[in-house]
């Protein structure tokens, strides 16, 4: 049976696993008078089997029987070694102590004698253990289960002054829950401590305890490691006891500390290609771990991604206040506020760093830093008011340029700043320089490319009758780079309008540079007036001469495996209401009719321009006077979470919301699909165009016969129409345009020959018929009889063209409006 009980049972003062001590009386004549029951228990006869006999019998050799027997002969005390017979028959190595038993006059009578098993250790050598536990240079302490108090050596006692009554080069005692005080207090000892010392014992096994001082920025912190090991009773083996020794590990303590501030600083200075958030970053991380209150200030230049120039700078360099951290609320907002200019006077800290290129300690004892605080009112209020008392300053410098200055603070409470900190500070400083130097050089090529990518987009869009337009244009987030998405409108003749949104794949300036190409690409083709379908084809052989060429562009695309482009080409015809699509694997748009109801244009989209070898399709849609088209590239529509077609429901809900202008529609638009994104993970380009109508007061079309003498008949008509509209003054030269296209009409192309005057911002004279046979401007020479009539036409309009149609072709010409 067990009869070992809890660790907060044990009876006080002593150990619950003691054995008996084995003693036995032995007479003058060497004849065993008493025997104990842990004689017994050692030896394993019984008092009857020894009493009565010769205590040389239970020897294991003669010649021990001959020590010991000479020995006790006229000794008043004997020690020594001795092997004794166990009764099963094997030896027994004890070490024996033997005193004389004396009767009245002092003459010994018999011996008392004391054995133990341990018969390699002498009791000089057990008081040479007592004596290194008193004397070590390590405090240590031992608990006994059960008891309320710690055995302490001399210097857990106070280095000889042992409290709880123990003298010089002696062993202390303590009542309480801690034998460490300075170490331990009494809420860790009773939270942490005892529960660990219990867990020691009931465990069976060594264990550490570590503590370091709370609260305190110094690289001499304290810190203590207490080593804790079960004590067992030798004789049973079973745990009585709890030994423990502290040590000092304050240097190890703030070295290990040291490292993972730095390890830490890798991993969470520098996550973002931003200035601002490096900055705040490092003033973060160093608050409270080394400071009360940390600033960050970067030069100007900075900010805005521009090369500082090499080595220290000035000392009236313009600083900005980019960060701040402090332990202590209120703190920062105190100092100054973020993004505010600082100027630092010649002799402070910040600027002997900025200009020296060192990192500095200052404090109280300072003059510099003691003028930088008296010369500002302001200052010393603040120095005042929250007690700050050390700082560092420390350059932010990387590739041998200066960025900026890093200042730490300590204030009342805190211990000053010492070479060590400045130390770390640095280290810290200068990663965090690096990382503010990659995300300026970062910004920089990012303005530079989005500055391009800017030139290259639509400032104002030209002024037309077709459609009202409105537009949004937002660049992908800093973690995608500049895209190749953009949009168009573009004014056709006949007052129609080609509506254009496009995206090259890929991210970057060769993305930039391929859609500025594109988009030159698609006006140039839509002043030739090609329909949609032909245009992307022609547009599609460009983009495939762009990927299979020499240029860097094609190189870059290649190699970066993204080649091709999405384009979706809409021309709008005011006059007949009739809107032409064609898609190079672009969405489709969705429109709004003037009923309420939304609906995504079914389209046949073609391939990605680049592919090469297939066909694109057009498609016709009548669109009512108001109808409202929304063209956009997928950076809209598709994001992490839900795919395409999610994303057109939003937008057909989002346009059904009653607004009352585009503008307002736009902003609708994007905050019912973008809700949470300020810098969307691709580019994201928006065209609203809400369709008008030319009504028959503004348009009026004849047929003409294939018959020369009818066109002083063609000149009349036209005539008769201006002077209902107001526009006699136009009637010379549009008489003379009308005699000259329908003259050509008749004597150059095939019937059916259409004559048709459109009156908005300009006056447009349209001459059709079924030839595919375009005119071409020459100059006439001195003698020739024709080739004069379209070289007057150019003289006297300010634009003519020919465009080609499913039936022919059509020759316009377009002059301005007389002023009233």
């Amino acid at each position: 049976m067990d009869t070992r009980r809890p660790f907060s049972d044990q009876a006080p003062g002593h150990c619950a696993y003691s054995a008996d001590a084995a003693t036995a009386t032995i007479g003058t004549s060497g004849v065993v008078t008493g025997w104990s029951e842990g004689a017994r228990r050692l030896l394993g006869y019984h008092a009857s089997d020894v009493v009565g006999q010769t205590a040389a019998d239970l020897l294991a050799t003669v010649e021990a029987s001959r020590a010991a027997g000479f020995s006790l002969i006229g000794s008043q005390e004997w020690s020594g070694t001795a092997a004794l017979r166990h009764q099963d028959g094997h030896r027994v190595d004890l070490a024996l102590h033997a005193y004389a038993s004396l009767d009245c006059n002092g003459e010994a009578q018999g011996f008392v004698v004391t054995a133990t098993s341990d018969a390699s250790e002498s009791e000089y050598d057990r008081r040479m253990v007592e004596w290194a536990y008193t004397q070590s240079s390590v405090a240590m302490s031992t608990f006994a289960l059960g008891s309320h108090g710690w055995r302490l050596n001399t210097v857990a006692s106070g280095g000889g002054e042992a409290k709880g009554g123990a003298g010089p080069g002696e062993a202390g005692e303590r009542r309480g829950s801690s034998p460490y005080p300075d170490v331990l207090d009494e809420h860790h000892a009773d939270e942490g401590f005892l529960r660990l010392v219990q867990k020691v014992a009931e465990e069976d096994r060594p264990m550490r305890y570590e503590r370091s001082a709370p609260g305190a920025f110094s690289s001499r912190q304290p810190a203590w490691i207490i080593e804790m090991w079960p004590v067992r009773d030798p004789s049973t083996g079973r745990v009585c006891g709890v030994g423990t020794a502290a040590f000092d590990s304050s240097e190890e303590h703030w070295a290990r500390q040291r490292l993972a501030l730095l390890n830490e600083a890798g991993a969470s200075i520098g996550t973002t290609l931003n200035v601002q958030r490096t900055a705040q970053e490092l003033a973060d991380l160093a608050v409270p771990r080394l400071a009360d209150f940390v600033s960050v200030d970067l030069l100007d230049s900075v900010t805005r991604g521009q090369e500082p120039a090499p080595g220290p700078v000035d000392a009236g360099v313009l600083l900005r206040r980019v960060a701040h951290q402090s332990s202590y609320e209120g703190v920062p907002e105190a100092v100054v506020d973020l993004g505010a200019f600082d100027t630092y006077p010649p002799f402070s800290p910040p600027v002997r760093s900025l200009t020296t290129g060192q990192p500095r300690l200052s404090g109280l004892d300072d003059p510099d830093f003691i003028r930088w605080i008296t010369e500002d009112e302001t200052r010393i209020e603040r120095v005042r008011a929250y007690g700050f008392h050390s700082i560092m300053t420390t350059p932010l410098q990387a590739r041998a340029i200066t960025l900026g200055v890093a200042v730490f603070a300590r204030r009342e409470g805190s211990r000053p700043f010492e070479q060590d900190d400045l130390v770390l500070a640095e280290e810290l400083a200068g990663r965090a320089a690096v990382g503010v130097d990659n995300a300026r050089r970062y910004t920089r090529e990012r303005t530079n490319a989005l500055t391009l990518q800017r030139s290259l987009l639509p400032r104002d869009l030209p002024k037309q009758a077709a459609v009202e337009v409105a537009y949004r244009y937002l660049p992908a987030g800093p973690g995608a780079g500049v895209g190749g998405d953009w949009f168009d409108v573009v004014p056709l003749s006949g007052t129609r309008v080609a509506l254009v949104v496009g995206d090259v794949v890929g991210h970057g300036l060769h993305a930039s540079a391929t859609m500025g190409r594109l988009r030159t690409a698609v006006r140039t083709l839509a002043d030739v007036d090609l329909p949609p379908d032909e245009l992307l084809t022609h547009l599609d052989d460009l983009v495939t001469h762009l990927t299979s060429g020499d240029d860097s562009t094609s190189q870059d695309m290649t190699s970066s495996g993204e080649i091709g482009a999405t384009c979706l080409y809409a021309v709008y015809d005011p006059v007949s209401r009739i809107c032409t699509l064609a898609s190079a694997g672009h969405p489709p748009p969705a429109v709004l009719f003037p009923d309420g109801t939304v609906s995504v244009v079914r389209l046949s989209p073609g391939p990605l321009l680049g592919v090469g070898g297939l066909p694109f399709e057009a498609t016709e849609l009548e669109l009512p006077e108001g109808s409202l088209l929304a063209f956009y590239t997928d950076g809209l529509v598709v994001a992490r979470g839900h795919d395409i077609g999610i994303g057109l429901d939003r937008l057909c809900e989002s346009l059904t919301s009653p607004v009352p202008s585009l503008e307002v529609t736009c902003d609708a638009v994007l905050k019912a699909l973008l809700p949470e994104s300020p810098a969307p993970a691709d580019d994201v380009a928006l065209l609203l165009a809400r369709t008008r109508a030319l009504h028959t007061d503004q348009v009026a079309a004849w047929s003409v016969p294939s018959d020369p003498a009818i066109v002083a008949d063609a000149r009349a008509q036209a005539s008769r129409q201006l002077a209902v509209w107001g526009l006699e003054e136009a009637a010379f030269v549009t008489e003379l345009v009308v005699s000259e296209l329908v003259t050509n009409a008749i004597r150059y192309g095939a019937v059916p020959i259409g004559l048709r005057l459109i009156r908005d911002r300009t006056l447009i004279c349209e001459v059709s018929d079924a030839s595919n046979t375009a005119p071409h401007l020459r100059r006439a020479r001195t003698y020739d009889e024709g080739g004069r009539g379209l070289h007057m036409i150019a003289q006297l309009t300010q634009g003519w063209g020919t465009r080609q149609t499913p039936t022919g072709k059509t020759i316009w010409a377009e002059q301005p409006l007389p002023v009233s």
